[in-house]
C-alpha cells in the first residue's frame, strides 16, 4: 500500500498555528518598549528577560529597547526582522505583548510573520510561548479574536454612515469651495489676482474660478 505523502500546507509551516519547531532554540533577541513618560520600567523589563532567557539557556544576540508613545510605529522592532530572516535569532523575547504590537490585528500580523520564518516568540507577561504547542494554539486563538474585532468594527461603520444618510447628513470631507468660499470671495473683493488666491490658500486655480463663477451667475 503507498505510503501517503503529507500536503505541500502540512509540509510548509506556514500555517498559523503549525510552525516548525527548531530542533534547538539557542539564540534570542529581546526587545523592549516604554512610553516616553514610563521610562524607568525599561530596565525591569530588560532584567526580567535576561533571567528568563538565561534560565532557558539562550544566548542573548540582540538586545533592542525603544522609547516611543501611544500606538506609534515601532521602528526599531524592524531590526528584529531583519535578523530573523538572516538567521541570526531563533526566537524573539519581549516582557509583555502590548510591548510589542501596536494593536491586536499587528500584533497576530507579526506574530504570523515570525512563523513564517519559523521564529519562536515568547511573551513574559502572558506566559505566551510560540515554541510550544500550547503557545502556538493561543497565537491561533488571538487571530480568531483579532478577525472578530474587524468585523464588529466594520459593521459599526456600515451602521454609522447608513444612519448618517438618512438623516440627510453628508458624509466624506468637505470640498474645497466649501471650506475655503468665504475667504476666496473676501480675497477677490481685495483686488487679489485669482493665481494668488490660489497660492495663499493652496487650493487649485479652478476652485477658485469655480466659487467665483457661481457668484457672477447669481448676481
Amino acid at each position: 500500500m503507498p505510503v501517503k505523502r503529507p500536503s505541500r500546507k502540512a509540509r510548509s509551516g506556514k500555517v498559523f498555528g503549525q510552525v516548525r519547531k527548531p530542533a534547538k532554540l539557542f539564540r534570542v533577541g529581546l526587545y523592549a518598549r516604554v512610553s516616553k513618560h514610563d521610562q524607568q520600567t525599561l530596565p525591569l523589563q530588560m532584567r526580567a528577560m535576561r533571567e528568563y532567557a538565561a534560565n532557558r539557556g539562550w544566548t542573548m544576540t540582540m538586545q533592542v529597547r525603544e522609547v516611543g508613545s501611544g500606538a506609534a510605529q515601532r521602528e526599531l522592532r524592524d531590526q528584529l526582522f531583519e535578523a530573523a530572516r538572516r538567521r541570526e535569532i531563533d526566537a524573539v523575547l519581549v516582557w509583555r505583548l502590548d510591548r510589542w504590537g501596536r494593536s491586536l490585528a499587528d500584533l497576530v500580523a507579526t506574530l504570523q510573520e515570525l512563523a513564517d520564518l519559523d521564529i519562536g516568540f515568547v511573551s513574559l507577561t502572558e506566559a505566551l510561548d510560540m515554541t510550544t504547542a500550547t503557545g502556538r494554539a493561543m497565537a491561533g486563538l488571538l487571530a480568531v479574536f483579532a478577525q472578530f474585532e474587524h468585523d464588529l468594527l466594520r459593521e459599526r461603520v456600515r451602521a454609522g454612515l447608513a444612519e448618517a444618510r438618512l438623516n440627510g447628513k453628508r458624509l466624506g470631507r468637505p470640498r474645497t469651495i466649501d471650506v475655503h468660499a468665504g475667504r476666496i470671495r473676501k480675497l477677490h473683493r481685495a483686488g487679489v489676482s485669482k493665481a494668488e488666491i490660489a497660492r495663499r490658500l493652496k487650493i487649485g486655480r479652478t476652485s477658485v474660478r469655480r466659487i467665483l463663477a457661481t457668484d457672477f451667475s447669481l448676481k
